[in-house]
């Protein structure tokens, strides 16, 4: 990579992950070209060099926040391997989930912002369930597969209702103020896993 193919793919990161953090700290509303100029000390109209439109702007943040919640939600260790069973899994997993809601809770909120404005823009949602699928539910399939599942899509949308169930009761939903504890997480994920797999 060239230093200036560098500098402009560093750029772009800064643009997209402020305009993840002004999503989570002001919603919508509080995202502008400006905005993002301001709070990324970045000279005026760089956000609208790199992005022209609002359209841009919010597909940017999309796929960076794929890329950042893929780095905070992968296991810390190994994936199990077939014969392991819904314990060894639950282990995987859930130490992402609780990274994910100690110390990544604005993510969540940016997404959440990101995914209802997708519903009312086509293009949009287009970019935000293809970064989704790639990050997250094709590996999560494989992995049903690998431990056992007999309908891996159908266990793996389970899997995924259910952390995400978590992460909106406890970042915005009713349970906003609670975080679980790893243990607690644990002991949730197996009993889910359990049911669907078996074992």
């Amino acid at each position: 990579m060239s230093r200036s193919t560098a500098r402009t793919t560093a750029r772009g990161e800064l643009i997209a992950d402020t305009a993840i953090d002004l999503l989570a700290e002001r919603g919508l509303r509080g995202l502008t070209h400006r905005a993002v100029d301001e709070a990324a000390g970045l000279p005026q109209g760089s956000t609208s060099n790199h992005a022209r439109t609002r359209e841009a702007l919010l597909e940017a943040a999309v796929r960076r926040l794929a890329v950042r919640e893929a780095r905070v939600l992968g296991p810390a260790q190994r994936m199990p391997e077939p014969g392991d069973g819904p314990g060894a899994l639950a282990e995987a997993v859930a130490p992402a989930l609780h990274r994910y809601l100690t110390h990544h809770r604005h993510l969540a909120v940016a997404r959440y912002e990101l995914a209802l404005e997708a519903t009312r823009r086509p293009a949009l949602r287009a970019i935000y369930d293809r970064a989704g699928t790639r990050a997250f539910l094709e590996p999560l399939v494989a992995v049903m597969a690998a431990a056992g599942s007999t309908a891996p899509e159908r266990h793996a949308l389970s899997l995924v209702a259910w952390c995400d169930g978590v992460m909106f009761s406890c970042t915005a939903g009713s349970y906003h103020s609670t975080v679980p504890t790893l243990e607690e997480l644990r002991t949730g994920l197996e009993e889910l896993l359990r049911g669907v797999l078996g074992g």
